[in-house]
């Protein structure tokens, strides 16, 4: 999934905190100790992709591949960065987007297809193709570039996405068909792109292939407005690949400024703070909470300013215990009013929204004519805010328990697996750890109300 930049670069990543691709390295081959991370430009696939770009037009060399003890590989810079300084400038010539596939060897493959292919189905089919010409592959260097598998919801297996929060585990699941579906609907084209190969079709274009695919694309992808093509489908084209670039890592505290530059041709990024050098340079995906972070990009952010529990419709039906003839009725209206939105517990407790539907609910037979003030923030009788706090603690406690039973849960599937689902179950241990962070926080509030 494609991102707008405003202050913030929406910058799609998979390398990072807790995830597959961004655990800590701990190899120990011939690595360099420069500041705070390890100098990685050495290894073969970065001299390749280094030089594959200069090759494309690439000239920046302050910023080298590091490995760093908090967030894995990154970049980190070779001099110090000043406010408005550029980060990074790649030309467009280095950029993947559906212009580079429509000018290939695919383009009149897609060009000839009725109804049109989407741009990011175009994105996905082209991947898939150089992986598979491999040594043969124009874009071999940045396909090297790029993780075999993710950590996003589409890789999870069904017993790790069960233990995942809801409405996390909904969203999680629903990323998963969304694949599926795409690779269904999408075979007879594929199968009109037997000419290109040698190999069975079926064979180079598997559902494993697509996820893979699709997952580079919605992690890894800038924001860049392209040119509507006719011969593809209306669907947003706002999808560029940016090697390199997406080498960056993500903090919830940094702000950029990122934008293709129509005069230079190329895709800028632009400092807002200072960096000393040999620091790790950072981006920013935006204000994303940690539930976001894992679905799309498959890490976990620590200590995320941005972090919050939600509370989902059936959880607050499960905590209803006094009889309300209303109840349904209740629902309904918060519903109507997109009341059953965003209702979180976060680092300052229950959130205003939480807190307004909450004294919705607690509302009295005789109160039906506040309803829409109540909304609206208007005041509300002692005895309902008394109650409506009591509802927020037995909220709260009913999540304390589903997130210390999911952890029990986690040791449980240690003791019983080989060990290969266990970046999976940190990943899943650490997101439920932060809520609980989060809800004993909120619990220790509510009781001085």
């Amino acid at each position: 999934m494609c991102f707008i930049f405003l202050i913030s670069l929406e910058l799609p990543r998979m390398k990072k905190n807790l995830g597959r691709t961004g655990r800590k390295r701990k190899k120990k081959d011939k690595q360099t100790h420069v500041g705070t991370g390890v100098n990685l430009s050495y290894r073969l696939e970065y001299v390749q992709l280094r030089k594959w770009l200069k090759l494309r037009g690439f000239t920046s060399c302050h910023l080298l591949p590091a490995s760093f003890p908090d967030t894995g590989r990154g970049l980190m810079t070779t001099k110090e960065l000043q406010a408005g300084d550029l980060i990074i400038s790649l030309p467009e010539s280095c950029l993947l987007t559906t212009s580079t596939v429509l000018k290939s060897y695919m383009g009149d493959y897609i060009k000839r297809w009725k109804p049109p292919v989407s741009p990011l189905l175009a994105l996905c089919v082209f991947l898939i193709a150089e992986l598979h010409f491999g040594t043969q592959s124009d874009w071999k260097p940045y396909i090297d570039s790029l993780p075999k598998t993710f950590d996003c919801a589409a890789y999870l297996p069904a017993n790790i996405t069960d233990l995942l929060p809801e409405p996390l585990r909904g969203k999680a699941k629903n990323q998963r068909v969304v694949v599926e579906e795409l690779y269904l609907s999408s075979r007879k084209f594929f199968h009109s792109l037997q000419p290109l190969f040698t190999e069975k079709i079926d064979d180079i274009f598997t559902l494993d292939a697509l996820r893979w695919a699709w997952s580079s694309v919605n992690t890894r992808t800038v924001y860049m407005k392209n040119t509507q093509s006719k011969f593809l489908s209306r669907d947003v084209d706002v999808y560029a690949l940016a090697p390199y670039l997406d080498l960056l890592n993500h903090s919830s505290t940094t702000q950029v400024t990122a934008v293709f530059n129509l005069n230079t041709r190329c895709y800028e990024i632009k400092a807002e703070s200072r960096w000393q050098r040999y620091e790790q340079v950072f981006i920013c995906y935006g204000p994303h909470d940690s539930q976001r972070l894992l679905l799309e990009y498959g890490f976990v952010l620590k200590r995320n300013p941005h972090s919050v529990v939600y509370v989902t419709e059936d959880v607050l039906q499960s905590c209803m215990t006094n009889k309300d003839n209303l109840v349904t009725q209740k629902f309904c209206y918060l519903k109507e009013n997109n009341f059953l939105e965003n209702l979180t517990f976060g680092c300052d407790g229950p959130s205003w929204r939480l807190m307004t539907a909450l004294k919705l609910l607690c509302l009295g037979p005789d109160d039906y004519s506040t309803w829409k003030q109540v909304l609206l923030g208007g005041p509300v009788s002692v005895e309902n805010e008394r109650m409506s706090f009591r509802l927020a603690q037995s909220v709260c406690n009913y999540l304390l328990h589903a997130n210390n039973k999911s952890l029990q849960k986690i040791d449980l599937m240690r003791l019983h697996n080989r060990g290969d689902l266990k970046e999976q179950l940190d990943l899943i241990q650490h997101l439920r750890e932060e809520e609980l962070h989060l809800l004993k926080y909120s619990a220790e509030m509510l009781t001085t109300q």
